[in-house]
């Protein structure tokens, strides 16, 4: 058995830069950070003795005898991907903190975890890259989803870092290494809301990605962003951080009605008038988590303005994904 632990993500700056579809042509970069709430994945061979092959755990129990019954299309196409025969079973268990379509990269950090998991079942062990790479093409060429590539970095990597996304399809992971100082006046700043919806990110995309070629200037705005943010951080300018959040929560409703609803601009709203600097709905958009950036001495004010809505803890990870359990043959 191996089970694989791997962190959820916020992404702050840049996204819709990490689509292929535009950084194949001028290239793009975001900058974002995993935190300490996670995505679990076991793996084991079945016992010979059960009467079926497979068994994987979701929202759902499955139990089947091949790899094209089984109706996760991750685990499906996984094991395809990955070249699993039929000669052993398996059984696959999913848990995660957060719920699945929400905004924090939950499907990548599954590719990611059950990729990792699977491997480690063969004794073969991945560096981050790879791992980054193959949760890529299992998710952009295997299950033709319309997503991104910036989650499957950051939750095959962990930490606080500037993903760049090169014209020749190079991923470069450059890490912010921020004083502690910096680092905790950061998280005193964050807070993480839920506004009680969930979507599948891949639909919204789809609407984001026949945008780009309408609003490309917002793209490169955004795009540019992410080194400022960066070197606010660096300089430890906490609120030009959140001021700039802000702008570019602005600039990502624009590309598509699809991003933003009237629910999600009032839950913002209130939060501004409130206190709150700057924020933005994380993923593709319409639902899922809002991070907000609240001044800690108005952090209590905007918490009971938006009381009817979950506000989930975080802290920082840098972790990546990790093999926290494997037991011996």
């Amino acid at each position: 058995m191996a089970i694989s632990r791997t962190p959820y993500r916020v992404s702050f700056f840049g996204g819709g830069s990490d689509y292929p579809a535009w950084y194949l042509r001028e290239g793009g970069a975001v900058l974002s950070s995993t935190i300490n709430q996670y995505c679990f994945l076991s793996c084991r061979t079945m016992p010979p003795f059960f009467n079926s092959k497979y068994r994987v755990i979701w929202s759902h129990i499955e139990i089947c005898n091949s790899i094209s019954e089984i109706l996760h299309p991750a685990v499906r196409e996984g094991l395809r991907a990955l070249e699993f025969d039929e000669s052993h079973g398996l059984e696959i268990q999913y848990q995660g903190d957060l719920p699945a379509r929400s905004g924090m990269g939950s499907s990548s950090a599954f590719a990611v975890g059950l990729i990792k998991s699977l491997l480690s079942l063969r004794d073969i062990d991945v560096n981050r890259h790879e791992l980054a790479m193959r949760a890529i093409d299992l998710e952009q060429n295997w299950l033709k989803d319309s997503v991104g590539s910036q989650d499957q970095v950051a939750a095959a990597y962990g930490g606080l870092n500037v993903i760049r996304f090169q014209t020749d399809g190079r991923i470069r992971v450059e890490p912010i290494v921020l004083r502690q100082s910096v680092k905790d006046q950061l998280a005193a700043h964050m807070v993480l809301i839920f506004t009680g919806a969930s979507r599948l990110g891949s639909e919204v995309a789809q609407t984001v990605i026949g945008n780009l070629d309408k609003k490309p200037q917002v793209i490169r705005e955004m795009h540019a962003m992410v080194d400022l943010a960066a070197d606010a951080l660096l300089a430890g300018d906490i609120d030009s951080f959140g001021r700039m959040l802000h702008e570019s929560w602005m600039l990502k409703r624009s590309i598509s009605d699809m991003i933003s609803n009237d629910h999600i601009n009032e839950i913002y709203e209130t939060a501004r008038a409130h206190g709150a600097t700057g924020g933005k709905l994380l993923g593709a958009g319409r639902s899922g988590f809002m991070l907000l950036f609240i001044p800690p001495e108005r952090r209590d004010e905007v918490l009971k303005a938006l009381k009817h809505f979950l506000h989930v803890p975080f802290n920082f990870d840098e972790s990546g994904c990790q093999i926290i359990y494997r037991s011996p043959e």
